[in-house]
């Protein structure tokens, strides 16, 4: 649950790409060719199984026109969420502030 009282998915970078390119009626298979990346690397991404580099923003960038600062910025939001709904990490953090609360 998320603090809103319902479930919550992060949204990947990707998935925006994925819904811009859709959009614009580009395929996949034809801007990994142009910006010279490995197709199956590419549709990872868009998926969600890879994350979104720098370097990837920044071709985003110059393909699409979206904002390098805004993808990086949505891949780093996207990690903190799943680190957060991430089971083990919590107790492990809750552990860690019980044993830092008695300094």
């Amino acid at each position: 649950m998320s603090e809103l009282g319902f479930p919550f998915r992060p949204y990947h970078p990707g998935e925006l790409l994925k819904e811009e390119l859709a959009c614009r009626r580009l395929s996949q298979k034809a801007v990994a060719k142009q910006l010279g990346l490995p197709y199956t690397a590419f549709n990872e991404i868009l998926n969600g199984k890879r994350p979104v580099t720098t370097e990837f923003a920044l071709l985003m960038e110059a393909a699409l026109g979206l904002p390098a600062y805004m993808l990086a910025g949505m891949q780093t939001d996207y990690n903190l969420q799943t680190a957060q709904n991430d089971g083990k990490l919590s107790k492990r953090l809750a552990e860690i502030r019980q044993m830092t609360a008695i300094l």
